[in-house]
């Protein structure tokens, strides 16, 4: 484990733990059947003791069953892993097991229904454990084809250090990744490689800087530092103002990383739970709030869509889709270019913002005070474009119009719903340098608790229509 990066030893950890609970599922099933094989075999069923009376053998299996198997490799290459090798490792782990449940089992002297739920569990163990390997399998391999979730990266260095790293790396790492660009430092311009990140939507930048001047190396970090991509490095340490370096690696390739977001981190898995949860849950509660608006829209603007849906930068600048509940006339973006030279922007810089909207229809002022016309991004949640908390996202337009390159950074976490600006009330604020400093904020002190608290101003701030435009 000593050259597993965080990333693969993080997904060993969730496996471990769903195999932990498959372990207890098989048990709990090895006694439920127990009755009936016990009828079937023409015994007494309530004769012998059931797991409720040896429940040793769960602190024992459970905990242990997937460290064991770790310790064969049962956890390693598995989407390269046949089915034959996991079967193998699996059955000598459970007889590892079956050794020391066994040598405790004659120490406490169980009887034949004791023994019937150790045999039964060991099957379920065996039956359950093989069939979640074959889906995790299965569901790595169609990443492998499906390009949308693979990570974007840039490699960097000279064009024979770039060779030679992609050489070094396991072919199985590579396969989670699109190489969007190969960039030599040696001849290309950082203005060039500024351009490339943006352009490509990259997570994260690939150094291997062995022959390349340290001033350009440095340069090309405080780049990613500023956007908010990631730096990987496999040569010196180089100082950072914002950035926290940590040593990570790739295959069996150590790495310096620089990352200005989020680590990924427990905390960070359960704010994708809370977030799908919550959205679902929120999306049932508000239905009827849902209707309303449907209903409402129609009576303003018949034959009108009910939905809006506008092309957003999503985490590190990705476009997706946006829903919203339509509150302005069908031609509104249209008209954006005439509203600001007759109205003007209460927003400075690239972001546009005016409290009196004309393109705004009665029905969709109200949706807009009471928050309701955000409710569809709940979908955007859902499907994992956006969280319940994060930086507002910002049309493309607006985005391509940023005229500093730290501004990017507020594009390194997933956009929300709601955030700091969103929930201190907006109508206050009308900085774009002030929003982009919130964003930024958040993102650098960002923990689960802080969503938490962000959520809860949100509340009023919805109720009472406080700052909504």
């Amino acid at each position: 484990m000593s050259s597993t990066g965080r990333k693969q030893a993080f997904s060993i950890q969730v496996l471990q733990l769903a195999d932990a609970a498959l372990v207890w599922l098989a048990f709990w099933l090895a006694d439920l059947v127990r009755g009936p094989l016990r009828d079937l075999l023409g015994q007494d069923a309530t004769a012998a003791a059931g797991l409720g009376e040896m429940n040793w053998v769960l602190y024992l299996a459970v905990p242990f069953t997937p460290l064991v198997l770790e310790f064969l490799g049962f956890y390693d290459r598995i989407r390269m892993k046949s089915t034959y090798t996991a079967l193998s490792q699996l059955v000598r782990g459970l007889a590892i097991m079956a050794l020391a449940i066994g040598i405790m089992a004659v120490f406490a002297r169980l009887g034949g229904g004791s023994r019937l739920v150790l045999g039964n569990g060991a099957v379920f163990v065996l039956l359950l454990l093989l069939a979640r390997f074959q889906i995790t399998r299965s569901h790595l391999r169609n990443r492998e084809v499906d390009d949308s979730h693979k990570e974007r990266v840039v490699v960097a260095g000279t064009e024979s250090e770039i060779e030679a790293l992609l050489e070094e790396i396991e072919p199985e790492v590579k396969q989670e990744w699109i190489v969007a660009g190969r960039f030599d430092l040696a001849s290309g311009s950082i203005e060039e490689f500024c351009e490339l990140l943006k352009s490509e939507s990259v997570s994260r930048v690939i150094f291997s800087p062995i022959g390349t001047e340290f001033g350009r190396v440095a340069a090309a970090v405080e780049c990613c530092e500023l956007q908010g991509v990631e730096a990987w490095i496999s040569s010196s340490f180089i100082r950072t103002q914002i950035a926290r370096p940590t040593f990570d690696a790739i295959g069996d390739k150590p790495m310096l990383v620089l990352r200005s977001t989020p680590e990924l981190s427990w905390e960070l898995f359960l704010k994708e739970v809370v977030d799908r949860v919550g959205a679902a849950v929120l999306i049932f509660l508000t239905s009827f709030i849902w209707i309303f608006a449907i209903i409402g829209i129609r009576l303003s603007n018949p034959g009108a869509p009910v939905f809006f849906a506008q092309k957003r930068a999503g985490r590190y600048g990705k476009p997706f889709r946006m829903w919203k509940f339509r509150t302005m006339v069908p031609d509104a973006e249209k008209l954006l270019k005439k509203i600001k030279e007759d109205h003007g922007n209460e927003m400075d810089g690239p972001v546009f913002k005016l409290e009196e909207d004309p393109r705004v229809f009665p029905f969709g002022r109200l949706l807009r005070r009471l928050s309701i016309d955000e409710l569809p991004q709940l979908i955007n949640v859902l499907k994992g474009d956006m969280s319940l908390v994060g930086p507002r996202p910002l049309p493309l337009y607006e985005v391509e119009a940023f005229e500093r390159s730290d501004h990017r950074r507020r594009l390194s976490v997933k956009p929300g719903i709601t955030c700091e600006w969103q929930a201190g009330g907006r109508n206050q604020i009308t900085s774009f340098e002030q929003w982009v400093e919130m964003d930024l904020r958040y993102i650098d002190n960002w923990s689960l608790w802080l969503d938490f608290k962000i959520l809860l101003k949100t509340v009023p701030a919805v109720l009472f229509g406080k700052g909504a435009k």
